[in-house]
């Protein structure tokens, strides 16, 4: 009896146990389930896409241009004024900050995509195709490289504006790298660039996208104790030029496109300042960049 005993009392010590070992399961397969919401709805900065949360609400832009008849589009980082005549923007601005430049940098996307949120259909990259131009930037991608999102609506069709491959790889490159710095020693700076056009420019693709003349690029620095602007206005052709013959003032590229830049970012004695301010040599311009262009860029 004894024995028999012994036996069944080890028959309920094992059901006990696997009934702790089920239990045991099922709560480590809850918390398989959602652990995941749970890191989701509580996770932290390290985690998070940093940047974005400094990203400004449309209205809180306050550095847009004024002046275009364009629909007025707002991405994430950055905002433009569509032309539909043009098939692209008259503007594209957005602060760059060096905080976003110190950040790692992610996959170049390289995917162009039409951009939705244009009424009227924007360009598509198959205007571009066989047609001698590339899809130039006007907010460059490596100023984009701080977030997925940022990156991808870079490539967004809106964005882009045909450009003639040593114009782009070129003086245009050159011209982003040195903003780049430029931003990172500053802290963060304004910029605005846009096409020009002559008076019966080129047209390439079904959507019959104007080619532009003249591009410009803006660059505003108010967080340096010396506040500075420059501007440039570059011929749309392959240059071996320096980039400081290429700088005017912000109220010639205003005269060129009847845009007042700005306007809601400066007070009217800073704009008057700011703005018929023309001193390249207040942008240190990276030599070595100059030279590259002249070996390689413009050769690519």
């Amino acid at each position: 009896m004894a024995k028999l005993r012994q036996n069944h009392n080890r028959t309920r010590g094992f059901g006990k146990n696997a009934v702790r070992i089920v239990i045991i399961l099922v709560i480590l397969a809850a918390l398989l389930v959602f652990l995941p919401f749970f890191l989701a709805n509580n996770s932290t900065s390290e985690v998070s896409d940093s940047p974005l949360d400094t990203a400004k609400e449309p209205s809180e832009r306050f550095y847009l241009p004024n002046g275009s008849k364009g629909q007025i589009i707002h991405h994430a980082h950055y905002s433009l004024a569509y032309n539909e005549d043009r098939e692209q923007a008259d503007w594209v601005a957005y602060p760059l900050t060096r905080k976003e430049l110190a950040e790692k940098n992610v996959k170049r996307t390289d995917w162009f995509e039409q951009d939705k949120k244009v009424i009227g259909k924007s360009a598509h990259h198959g205007d571009y195709k066989g047609s001698g131009y590339t899809r130039g930037h006007m907010a460059p991608a490596g100023d984009m490289a701080f977030s997925l999102t940022a990156m991808e609506q870079s490539f967004l069709m809106s964005n882009m504006s045909p450009q003639i491959r040593t114009f782009n790889n070129g003086i245009w490159r050159e011209l982003e790298e040195n903003v780049r710095d430029w931003a990172y020693k500053a802290g963060e700076v304004y910029l605005v660039s846009g096409p020009i056009f002559d008076k019966n420019p080129k047209e390439i693709g079904r959507s019959r996208v104007d080619v532009p003349s003249h591009f410009y690029k803006i660059i505003l620095d108010i967080e340096s104790k010396q506040q500075k602007a420059v501007a440039f206005l570059i011929p749309h052709e392959t240059s071996d030029k320096h980039l400081r013959d290429y700088s005017v003032s912000i109220d010639e590229i205003e005269s060129l496109t009847g845009f007042d830049f700005f306007h809601n970012l400066l007070s009217e004695e800073e704009e008057a300042s700011l703005e018929a301010m023309n001193n390249p040599s207040a942008w240190k311009v990276d030599e070595s960049k100059f030279q590259q262009r002249l070996k390689h860029w413009n050769n690519q």
